[in-house]
């Protein structure tokens, strides 16, 4: 299912410069790489993921098994300008952090190209229902988002790192 995950041929990474497909460009090394092999390198070198994507982010998706690929590679945030309504519950179930750009602004807007550290200033345990989150970028670069865990049950499911460790605990 991981390698799955965000293989659809027509996918269109901004990273690649218009290149289709499932590849991405890891870094450092800046090899291009499956985005499988790009997420399991990231794993093994102990660094999690995020990812920025557009307009009614998880449209179209297989349903909650779209929300399981991007955890199973890693991702631990999702910034969109926005997201398909039943995908965004999907990844809080998964634990991962949905979270909005504000203000008509986008990854573009703030000239993101895919290569910079990014650093979410938020505490889980203090966390409340569509808080403003900082978003700091290795050049140094910051903006504000949106979170979009909506409800008190959310919030619990985000600081247990979703429903499955939710219910075990």
């Amino acid at each position: 299912m991981a390698r799955g995950t965000f293989a659809n041929i027509r996918l269109k990474n901004k990273m690649l410069k218009g290149k289709e497909g499932p590849h991405t460009i890891h870094y450092p090394s800046q090899e291009v790489l499956s985005i499988f092999d790009a997420a399991e390198r990231y794993k093994s070198e102990n660094r999690q993921l995020v990812i920025f994507g557009g307009k009614e982010y998880g449209s179209g998706s297989s349903r909650d098994w779209a929300a399981k690929g991007p955890y199973l590679l890693g991702v631990k945030a999702v910034i969109a300008e926005s997201f398909e309504r039943i995908h965004r519950s999907n990844l809080v179930g998964m634990g991962i952090l949905p979270l909005t750009f504000i203000n008509g602004e986008s990854a573009s807007v703030h000239g993101i190209e895919g290569n910079e550290t990014v650093t979410i200033s938020l505490d889980p345990s203090n966390l409340i229902a569509n808080e403003d989150v900082t978003i700091e970028l290795s050049s140094g670069k910051k903006f504000t988002v949106r979170s979009n865990l909506k409800t008190d049950v959310e919030l619990t499911y985000f600081r247990n790192g979703g429903v499955l460790p939710f219910v075990l605990r």
